[in-house]
């Protein structure tokens, strides 16, 4: 998993409440078990029309916005199924750090599972880098998960809060496996005296 350390990228405005993980990405969708090839499918229902082509009208779609890096979100993001093809979606399509008032559960810890930083902050602090957002392509955000903290295209700074533990997973780009590699040693030392202490195993 990559490391996240600083992120300063397009911010995309979907002030939208409720976007569960079904929005993200269809149910057809998920029959792949790769993490790849499923941006193209992201928001499909909102992004394509019925004939496949894509709806000029939504924010990704829009020439400003294609290469969105950080998503600001209306409430209760990533609400609905578990399926962890939602974040994979997200990251595909190149999309690192979603910010919003609040997330499901399983979608939020799933998103730093997959290198995402999901941002939890007050309404008011969203409203402000949703409207910073709106102002397009020349209006890069900047994310600082060591000193956690959101820096706007004006220069405003906003601080927020994350897991000490999460927070050390992704500015080591640490998951599950890479968590487990870390005691590589202990496990080697482990397997060599149980095989010692039971060779018939």
């Amino acid at each position: 998993m990559d490391k996240f350390t600083t992120l300063t990228g397009i911010a995309a405005p979907m002030p939208l409440i409720n976007i569960d993980t079904d929005m993200i990405i269809p149910k057809v969708f998920l029959k792949t078990i790769k993490r790849s090839g499923l941006g193209v499918n992201l928001f499909d229902e909102m992004r394509y029309n019925a004939d496949g082509s894509e709806n000029p009208d939504f924010v990704l779609n829009k020439p400003q916005y294609r290469d969105t890096e950080i998503l600001v979100a209306g409430d209760n993001f990533g609400c609905g199924s578990s399926r962890e093809h939602a974040p994979w979606a997200i990251k595909d399509f190149g999309i690192k750090c979603v910010i919003s008032t609040s997330f499901a559960d399983i979608f939020f810890n799933n998103c730093f599972k997959n290198g995402i930083l999901p941002i939890v902050l007050p309404q008011e602090q969203v409203d402000l880098l949703m409207k910073d957002a709106e102002k397009g392509e020349n209006a890069r955000m900047t994310v600082d998960l060591d000193a956690q903290e959101i820096t706007t295209s004006d220069g405003e700074v906003i601080s927020f809060e994350v897991d000490a533990f999460k927070k050390h997973c992704l500015l080591n780009g640490l998951d599950d496996i890479g968590l487990t590699m870390e005691k590589a040693a202990a496990i080697d030392t482990f397997e060599a005296q149980a095989a010692q202490a039971r060779p018939w195993v």
